[in-house]
């Protein structure tokens, strides 16, 4: 018999069709990804390239699985006279945030305003300078300076504006800057900056315009395309000289001269996305009318990189003068090389364009196909007098599809924002920011400019903007679809089914502590030729389709040590605050939370009362001051903070903390020595398997308040014990606490990602907190700052595994964390009966769970 050959399956490729281009930059950084180039005729490849604008046929005719690089109707701000118009509409409704645009006239519809203008100047007895540009010119042509305006053709299209006569100068020189600005998306509207770009110089010294020097445009004019031709154009390959430059290089420039370089970039930053705002209805309305019938939030075809030409006058406040939709990436010398290369490669690295998406794209027309030929999940028309019964179900039913809908386009769009911080390289993201306060400045004005340039049809896009599932996380759509399912429960007269996991009546022994420590790297990298995007993806649809509701109880044994706080526990999920929690007591004690310093002076409980999630070496501890000795302790603190302590005293005490910090280990509840050990360890090795579970655990599940809560474990025992180890009745005192503070509040940084950041080892790392900032940080503290990140780390991973044990899926942690009833973070209970003290709180994810503390403390 012959035997089968089994053909080998091919890898995809990724196609890129760049016949539309000139600039050999462009073919090698397609090269450098991976991509293969295929024929100029063929128009079905993953990524077309031009240098020119596209018609708006071509991008109709796009399949969702293709890219290319333009936006249609983005020519509303990249012609002169556009930009001018669209510009003075905005000035109009909003004058306040429009102010970096210099005044502008467009020939021949604004001659005679011009004109009166020039004679209101006169009899003030002023004169000005004016820049004359042609409507739709390019690369410097035309461009002239007037101060009479008499001699100007009143019928030519032309621009006129007023000339900043005060420029920055940088060696006596003029120059602007070319600011290179990513657009991966119109609908929603997403704007990435390039941290680096183009210094152009001017090649004659700046004089302020006079009658004499008004031809000499090597003096005013700062276009690489007009200078190069003088022959004192400076090609220096050097990053301090010659007439083209980094911006990397001015901005150090910038901060050697002691100006405010965070400041400069932040005007940037608001210059480019008001000028896209003015830009967004445009586009969107011209994108929707070649993509109809494209839900929004859909992967968009389009994308593009613009080039920003700004100038900075003496102020170094920003002026725009001009966009380039399509900016030159030629390479006449290395630091255009350097700057373009990088500009290119990060953004196709930021597209994600995958090998997959074509099949993916091809299987889904099929299903869509399907799904109209046999009317499968189709909702069924509502017939002329139907029931008030039959109505409510309707309704229902609409309600759930709509939700459903949404959650599908968050959940891709979480995951596209996680490829984003992954892949962002240099560029950082500035549309949406993660400011809410500049969020909601510029949403007013993006409605503005839907009202100001598309009257007619502003209320359906006001609609989609105030549209408030568009603001609700995956979290508060999972609770008004559960809401819906038990409304639907009572209309069809179910027993509606309890939700929620079974109440845990105890909570286990504490174990010794943890022997290893590892740092969690990711695994999965970008890689465009190969399939890892496509495994990470069918992990997360399996995460999707397999979830399972299941509840673990614990019977087990109590100790003297360890006694039952609460008898019972119940979840009730509710629409109007989502995943909100309630416990039932038999009790009707008051049950008002004691604040910090409340449970301080408080009795102390029995040392039945103590938990476990966090703990350390239990004899370490022996020289702690006994409860007797409490009084002598407090004089001797308050004694400490009269006299300031010493370096040498500093440094110390902090490696005292820092000894301290290495004895402290995270415990999983319920588990005995060997199995917490195992069970950490097995997260660990098995990473890229729990890697977005913990993700979507974390970045997804939790909101900022529960993400506090669960740091919150780790901070309320450092609270307590840094007092102890420097003698300060308060922690506020201890400058070591504040720093750590800092890093509490980075590792919180929009929405969790800081921590998150540290699993993978990419974005934005928590040191750089000390970088930017004045204050030193000794070796030592850095130290402890490592082992304080560690510790919350691990403080995740065991309460991601008990959450996940307890409801057998992501679904957040199932405890209380705002009932009375219980002892949260942040309202200790200290005392000293034996050499150990205690912390008693509930933490999130671990129902009444107590933490116990040991250390020791050699002489203290």
């Amino acid at each position: 018999m012959k035997r089968k050959v089994r053909k080998k399956k091919k890898k995809g490729i990724i196609t890129a069709n760049v016949a539309g281009t000139k600039f050999e930059i462009v073919r090698l950084v397609i090269d450098e990804m991976g991509f293969m180039k295929t024929p100029d005729e063929d128009e079905t490849s993953n990524l077309i390239w031009c240098d020119s604008a596209v018609q708006q046929e071509k991008i109709a005719e796009l399949q969702n699985y293709q890219r290319i690089n333009h936006f249609p109707g983005m020519g509303e701000i990249c012609r002169k006279d556009f930009l001018a118009r669209n510009m003075t509409k905005m000035i109009k409704s909003r004058p306040l945030d429009y102010t970096f645009v210099p005044r502008t006239w467009i020939f021949p519809a604004e001659y005679t305003q011009f004109q009166n203008y020039m004679k209101e100047l006169k009899k003030k007895r002023k004169q000005k300078t004016f820049i004359v540009k042609p409507a739709n010119g390019a690369m410097g042509h035309g461009i002239s300076l007037i101060r009479n305006g008499d001699k100007l053709p009143s019928q030519d299209h032309l621009i006129v504006q007023e000339y900043i006569e005060k420029p920055f100068l940088m060696e006596g020189y003029k120059f602007d800057l070319r600011i290179y600005i990513l657009v991966t998306s119109c609908d929603p509207l997403k704007i990435f900056l390039y941290h680096d770009g183009l210094v152009r110089m001017g090649t004659e010294k700046y004089i302020p315009p006079n009658e004499s020097n008004l031809t000499q445009l090597y003096m005013h004019l700062t276009n690489y395309s007009v200078n190069k031709h003088n022959e004192r154009f400076e090609r220096d390959e050097t990053e301090n000289k010659g007439s083209k430059r980094s911006i990397k290089w001015f901005t150090e420039f910038l901060q050697a001269n002691q100006h405010d370089v965070a400041k400069f970039w932040s005007d940037i930053s608001e210059l480019v996305v008001k000028t896209l705002i003015v830009a967004e209805p445009h586009v969107l309305h011209a994108y929707r009318m070649c993509r109809p019938g494209q839900p929004p939030g859909s992967e968009s075809v389009c994308f593009e990189v613009l080039g920003f030409d700004i100038l900075l006058d003496r102020k170094l406040k920003p002026w725009l003068l001009e966009i380039n939709r399509a900016p030159s990436f030629g390479t006449d010398q290395k630091i255009d090389y350097d700057v373009k290369r990088g500009v290119l490669l990060n953004a196709l690295k930021l597209l994600n364009i995958r090998t997959s998406d074509k099949r993916r794209n091809l299987a889904k027309q099929k299903a869509e196909a399907q799904r109209r030929l046999y009317g499968q999940n189709s909702i069924k028309r509502l017939l002329p007098g139907s029931s008030d019964w039959e109505q409510q179900r309707h309704q229902l039913e609409r309600r759930k599809e709509e939700l459903k809908e949404r959650l599908a386009q968050v959940r891709k769009q979480i995951l596209k924002e996680e490829h984003e911080n992954r892949h962002m390289g240099n560029y950082r993201r500035i549309y949406p920011p993660e400011d809410k306060t500049l969020l909601e400045k510029y949403e007013n004005l993006l409605a503005v400019a839907f009202q100001t340039f598309l009257s007619g049809r502003a209320a359906s896009f006001q609609r989609e903007l105030n549209n408030p599932l568009k603001r609700m996380k995956e979290e508060d759509i999972l609770d008004l679809l559960e809401q819906c399912e038990i409304d639907d429960e009572k209309l069809m007269g179910k027993t509606v089914k309890p939700r929620g996991p079974k109440p845990l009546s105890s909570m286990p022994e504490s174990s010794e502590v943890m022997r290893r420590q590892k740092y969690y790297s990711s695994d999965s990298s970008y890689d465009s030729s190969s399939s890892s995007s496509e495994s990470d993806d069918n992990e997360k649809e399996e995460y999707q389709n397999k979830k399972r509701e299941k509840q673990v109880t614990y019977d087990l044994k109590q100790s003297n040590h360890y006694k039952l706080i609460q008898q019972s526990s119940s979840i009730r999920r509710s629409v109007s605050c989502p995943r909100s929690i309630s416990s039932q007591s038999p009790s009707s004690a008051d049950n008002r939370p004691f604040s910090a310093q409340q449970m301080i002076s408080a009795s102390r409980p029995a040392s039945g009362s103590r938990s476990h999630s966090l703990n350390r070496a239990s004899s370490y501890m022996r020289h702690l001051p006994h409860t007797n000795e409490a009084s002598s302790t407090n004089s001797q603190m308050s004694e400490s903070l009269r006299q300031p302590r010493t370096k040498e005293q500093e440094d110390h005490l902090t490696s005292q903390t820092l000894f301290v910090l290495k004895d402290m280990k995270i415990r999983f509840p319920g588990k005995s020595d060997a199995e917490s050990l195992l069970l950490i360890e097995d997260i660990i090795d098995n990473w890229r398997y729990h890697k977005t579970k913990v993700a979507s655990y974390w970045l997804i599940k939790l909101d900022s308040v529960k993400q506090r809560k669960v740091l919150d474990i780790v901070k309320t025992s450092i609270r307590t014990i840094l007092p102890r180890i420097w003698k300060v009745p308060d922690v506020e005192e201890v400058n070591l606490y504040r720093i750590f503070n800092r890093v509490f509040n980075r590792l919180l940084w929009s929405h969790g990602q800081g921590l998150w950041n540290c699993f993978c080892d990419s974005g934005s790392s928590w040191e750089s907190i000390f970088s930017k900032s004045p204050e030193v940080v000794t070796p030592l503290q850095l130290q402890c700052c490592q082992r304080l990140v560690e510790l919350c780390k691990q403080c995740l991973l065991v309460v991601y595994k008990y959450a996940t044990d307890t409801r057998g899926s992501l679904s957040g942690p199932g405890t209380d964390w705002s009932n009375s009833r219980y002892l949260l973070p942040g309202s200790t209970q200290f005392f000293m009966r034996t050499p150990t003290y205690t912390l008693k709180y509930s933490s999130p994810g671990m129902t009444r769970s107590n933490v116990l503390f040991t250390s020791r403390y050699g002489h203290l």
